[in-house]
């Protein structure tokens, strides 16, 4: 499947949304909102909402959501369909209407789309055949098991792969919906509407779906955690693993070998990881130059700081700034780094 020509007419407005039951809420929300909110500053997006009978569906949560759209109603040529997800995927997949609604659509859209576990419908469809693609972190071992001939990205937050997009884990589908808002109509518009909805710009679609102090492998050893706490409230802390591990009183050796059993990396690659997270939101919130923000970060001097994130994210720090600036008046920027374990 190659997508519609974008000269189709229509194509340059026509946002297709599937609903069905059990679907999450902010999957369908979330860029529902970022669409209709970029049609306040000049977007002219016609969004459908639609479902495999035509019906109403109830979602996850329990709220039911009203189809505006029969599918003979929608226009021919599509500029995006969005396939949101369910936390069964089994039973979306099996669903064998809602699979051919996505076909049908899908044959008729220029861009492709999906959030969270709407990755498995698209699969299932054979739209994902061969291609790259992302879901959420969780399920995306179960995705790579169940399609194989998908190439599964567990940690971008959202994925491009032609004309197909898929995003990672709910609040993800807004980060996308910005995306091609600012692809369609140009960064300035994307970033007022990101500023209404009181979002962040568009994350890098390769940046981690979760803070480094979030990942699924929580210390239990108490001077791990107490090496973890010290690096987050401090990451300019010195670089050395030897004076920060004579400081805890245990061995090089031995703190090492605790970070690799109880989070799965050294402490120096917690610690650079922890940078890197610093210095992305400086970058994204403050008005504070280059060089300040790889010492408040912890990098020592600019040129280690545009090394360290050249490799980690692709782009320098002053090309970051540009592309990926919150839409919060820098005034009242802030930023807030993620709590401690408590485990």
């Amino acid at each position: 499947m190659g997508g519609v020509d974008p000269a189709a007419p229509g194509s340059e407005r026509v946002i297709a949304i599937v609903a069905f039951d059990q679907v999450q809420l902010l999957d369908v929300s979330g860029p529902l909102e970022v669409f209709t909110t970029a049609n306040r500053y000049g977007a002219r997006y016609e969004v459908h909402v639609v479902s495999p009978d035509g019906l109403d569906v109830l979602t996850s949560c329990g709220l039911r959501i009203g189809v505006d759209t029969r599918l003979e109603e929608i226009p021919q040529y599509l500029n995006t369909l969005l396939v949101p997800g369910r936390r069964d995927w089994r039973q979306a997949v099996a669903d064998d209407a809602l699979v051919a609604l996505v076909e049908g659509l899908a044959a008729r859209a220029r861009r492709v789309t999906s959030v969270c576990a709407g990755a498995f419908v698209l699969a299932q469809a054979g739209i994902l055949d061969r291609r790259s693609a992302t879901t959420h972190w969780e399920l995306a071992p179960q995705l790579a098991a169940a399609y194989p001939q998908v190439r599964v990205a567990a940690d971008p937050v959202f994925v491009r792969d032609g004309h197909v997009v898929t995003s990672a884990g709910v609040t993800a589908g807004i980060d996308l919906a910005l995306a091609l808002v600012e692809e369609d109509h140009g960064a300035d518009l994307a970033r007022e509407t990101a500023r209404q909805l009181v979002v962040f710009m568009a994350r890098p679609g390769g940046q981690s779906q979760f803070s480094v102090r979030l990942a699924p492998q929580p210390p239990q050893h108490p001077l791990v955690r107490q090496a973890m706490d010290e690096i987050t409230a401090d990451p300019s802390l010195p670089r050395g693993i030897e004076a920060f591990s004579g400081r805890l009183g245990i061995s090089t050796r031995h703190l090492t070998r605790l970070f690799r059993q109880e989070i799965g990396m050294t402490p120096g690659q917690y610690a650079d990881a922890v940078r890197v997270e610093t210095a992305q939101a400086l970058l994204s919130s403050s008005t504070a130059s280059v060089e300040e923000v790889a010492q408040r970060a912890g990098f020592g001097s600019s040129e280690t700081m545009r090394r360290v994130l050249q490799q980690a994210l692709g782009v320098s720090p002053t090309v970051y700034r540009a592309r990926f600036r919150t839409t919060t008046p820098l005034a009242t920027a802030r930023v807030v780094l993620p709590l401690p374990s408590s485990h």
